[in-house]
């Protein structure tokens, strides 16, 4: 089990797959900040108005320098369709593009390393019998020292607006 990562703590880097290429986390974030945020699953209802919440709310994140990049317990085939299922979805009420990346992390190496799985509700597994995620966020300055958490539980959406909210306190 990861130490716990606390406010003031340097964000482990890792390497993934994303729907935008390999990336090294560290690297990617560069000198900007960044938000990670973590979703249970590929499909389901919140993760989506999320996804599409955030896809609209870019130029916000942009005019701050912040790059956003999710995970979910999916790999990359289930991400490129969902992708397609947001942009859809989102569509309906704005124009809507999911341009940032999403991390495939079916084996969950990043959620543990970040401490993102559900270990409380075992109605919160996958067919293999694996913990989801719970919604998680992570912003982190670009010293890569972790700035923020919240943790929802799975059921519940996050508040962007507050994100925002936060993000500009600490610039």
């Amino acid at each position: 089990m990861p130490g716990t990562l606390r406010l003031g703590s340097i964000a482990p880097d890792f390497e993934a797959d994303t729907t935008k290429g390999h990336i090294r986390f560290h690297e990617w974030i560069g000198d900007s900040w960044a938000v990670l945020f973590s979703h249970p699953g590929d499909f389901t209802p919140v993760c989506t108005t999320e996804l599409a919440e955030v896809a609209r709310r870019a130029p916000d994140f942009a005019k701050r320098n912040v790059k956003v990049i999710g995970i979910s317990a999916n790999g990359l085939d289930d991400h490129e369709k969902w992708i397609k299922d947001i942009n859809e979805w989102g569509s309906q009420y704005s124009p809507t593009s999911v341009d940032f990346p999403i991390i495939a992390d079916a084996d969950r190496k990043i959620s543990t390393l970040y401490d993102m799985l559900d270990e409380q509700d075992p109605t919160n597994r996958d067919a293999k019998g694996l913990p989801f995620t719970i919604r998680t966020v992570f912003v982190i300055d670009p010293k890569k020292v972790i700035r923020l958490t919240i943790s929802y539980p799975a059921s519940t959406g996050r508040n962007f607006d507050e994100i925002i909210r936060v993000i500009d306190c600490k610039h």
